[in-house]
């Protein structure tokens, strides 16, 4: 067995699960094979958790229970969080690698795929993210956002589609009891929506919804679930689908159940249309519409256009086509699929070498597909190749072993970091926030949007206790 150094450094770039589940991991291996590391968790935002935090619906708090697992592991004070710091800026490559052995990529997606059709850049139309980040009070987002239209599009047949049609469908007072800041509440209190529409363009049961998302929408306080018959026609692969997997007969069936349903006369209404591929978005100055071809079932589980256009006057459209990665300084990118290239987690140059000492896992790594489950799996393949890497890692120039050297540098430079003693301090401020909250007393959690706001109040704990 290779013997390593008194102590392996590892920097992790990126403080969502994908970077969390990656230094649990490394810790517990190289521990099990009678290593030493040290880790140092970096992110961008002065908070952890990433789209778990800034991608998750406020009125989903049990997905957001997956923090707790999460602090746990941060807890046990064998990661370092750092927080605050932009990789690239505050950091570069080179320092990162002047003072750790390896570095591991877990920057996840948080851009919108792209939906290339003509007037999708219109005034009034947006990214899915853009609002998700929006309504989740990201620090570095505008606080209002444009809801001004009664009659929205939502293109997608996914969760975060559901997610962004259940928001705008949903009436601001059902959202008191979640964590969402009151710029969020009084912005969507304003809104004049009346109907929220979803398209895909497959059917029914080609959807990428989960069953339990789905069929929260039937339970929205005042708001009327429309389907169209003409959107469920038959054919055999559905068929095949339906009796094959449990989670499609699910969805199949929830999706019929409501074939029949009345409506109850509710102020809003939450329209989801199957078959439809988008042509165009179409308007003079803003959006007034969006124009789909009907499609239908080829059989082998692809549709094709039947020629039927259908337009639907609508004043927004969200596009929720998917998520996509960004490009980081001095680390190679593969622009088509938006991923670091890499082969099992070591990333790769242009030759398809491995560059040593470089990793890359979650989202980054294989793109912006899969649930927690996936991560956790991609971390461990990753985290496998770093520790048969180490007879090279360490090989040469020993990494700068002072476990402060790195904070002293970001001092230098004038970087307000945060650390994990003072995430603690803001997520208690956080909680205290709910119980004192004016509109809804006793609420979990009133989240802070200000970036500043965030940093002063986490930077007000000793950063000597490190």
């Amino acid at each position: 067995m290779t013997t390593a150094p008194s102590s392996l450094r590892v920097a992790i770039i990126g403080a969502g699960p994908a970077g969390i589940y990656a230094g649990n991991i490394l810790n517990r291996l190289a521990l099990e094979a009678g290593h030493t590391v040290a880790i140092d968790l970096f992110d961008s935002l002065p908070t952890p958790y990433g789209l778990i935090r800034y991608g998750v619906a406020p009125d989903h708090p049990r997905i957001k229970g997956i923090v707790k697992s999460l602090q746990e592991m941060l807890d046990a004070d064998t990661i370092r969080f750092i927080g605050n710091v932009t990789y690239g800026t505050d950091l570069t490559l080179a320092d990162l690698r002047a003072h750790y052995h390896a570095v591991i990529f877990a920057t996840g997606a948080i851009l919108d795929a792209p939906l290339v059709i003509p007037g999708i850049d219109l005034p009034g139309s947006f990214g899915a993210a853009d609002f998700v980040s929006w309504y989740d009070g990201h620090p570095d987002v505008p606080l209002t956002w444009p809801l001004d239209a009664t009659d929205v599009a939502v293109i997608g047949n996914g969760n975060v589609a559901l997610d962004v049609a259940r928001i705008l469908a949903k009436h601001a007072d059902d959202l008191l009891t979640t964590d969402i800041p009151a710029t969020v509440y009084s912005g969507l209190a304003g809104s004049p929506v009346t109907d929220v529409h979803v398209f895909g363009r497959r059917g029914p049961s080609q959807v990428k919804f989960t069953p339990i998302e789905l069929r929260e929408l039937a339970d929205i306080p005042n708001v009327d679930l429309i389907v169209y018959a003409e959107d469920f026609t038959p054919d055999s692969f559905s068929e095949q689908l339906v009796a094959n997997n449990n989670q499609v007969k699910i969805i199949t069936r929830t999706l019929n159940g409501w074939l029949t349903r009345a409506p109850r006369g509710a102020s809003r209404r939450l329209h989801l249309h199957f078959l439809h591929a988008p042509l165009e978005v179409y308007g003079d100055s803003r959006v007034e519409g969006i124009r789909f071809e009907r499609t239908e079932h080829t059989g082998d589980g692809s549709v094709r256009a039947t020629g039927e256009i259908v337009d639907y006057p609508v004043q927004a459209v969200y596009r929720a086509v998917g998520y996509r990665s960004s490009a980081l300084t001095e680390v190679p990118f593969d622009d088509v699929r938006g991923v670091i290239p890499n082969d099992g987690g070591r990333v790769l140059d242009a030759a398809g070498e491995p560059i040593a000492g470089l990793y890359a896992t979650g989202w980054i790594k294989r793109g912006p597909v899969g649930l927690i489950g996936h991560t956790k799996g991609d971390a461990l393949e990753t985290v496998t190749r770093l520790l048969a890497d180490l007879p090279v890692l360490v090989a040469g120039e020993t990494a700068d072993q002072a476990p402060n050297t790195i904070l002293s540098l970001l001092e230098e430079r004038g970087v307000e970091f945060t650390t994990w003693a003072g995430w603690r301090a803001l997520d208690a401020h956080e909680l205290r926030l709910g119980t004192l909250d004016e509109i809804t007393p006793g609420r979990e959690r009133v989240k802070v949007i200000s970036r500043a706001e965030q940093v002063a109040i986490s930077r007000a704990e000793a950063l000597l206790t490190l």
